[in-house]
């Protein structure tokens, strides 16, 4: 069965940072592209960053400067560290693992909640 299961969320000032964290499970993780979006109330999901399995990242251009992606792949887990985070970052962030050969293997987390506010 496959899991991912976000953790490093919660409530934060502006202009504070928050370290979210993916980890895997049930999945041959090194095949894999991961993914961090996100989904604010009354939003669609966005992508905020990926990081391909050969280690290729993009950021979003509201997360480009102030967010790192990275991976373990010997603890099978992903990261997300933000930094100068607002009010309008407030959403759900989601974990996604994308198998780039596969259009079934793709597989989400339930979220973590990142609220921003004073």
């Amino acid at each position: 069965q496959v899991q991912l299961v976000e953790s490093g969320g919660g409530l934060v000032q502006p202009g504070g940072s928050l370290r979210l964290s993916c980890t895997a499970s049930g999945i041959i993780f090194i095949l894999y592209d991961l993914g961090w979006y996100r989904q604010a109330p009354g939003k669609q999901r966005e992508l905020v960053a990926t990081i391909s399995k050969g280690g290729s990242i993009n950021y979003a251009d509201f997360m480009k400067g102030r967010s790192t992606i990275s991976r373990d792949h010997a603890k099978a887990m992903a990261f997300l560290e933000m930094n100068s985070l607002t009010p309008e970052d407030t959403a759900f962030y989601y974990c996604n693992a994308r198998n780039p050969t596969s259009s079934v293997r793709n597989y989400w987390g339930q979220g973590t909640q990142v609220t921003v506010s004073s």
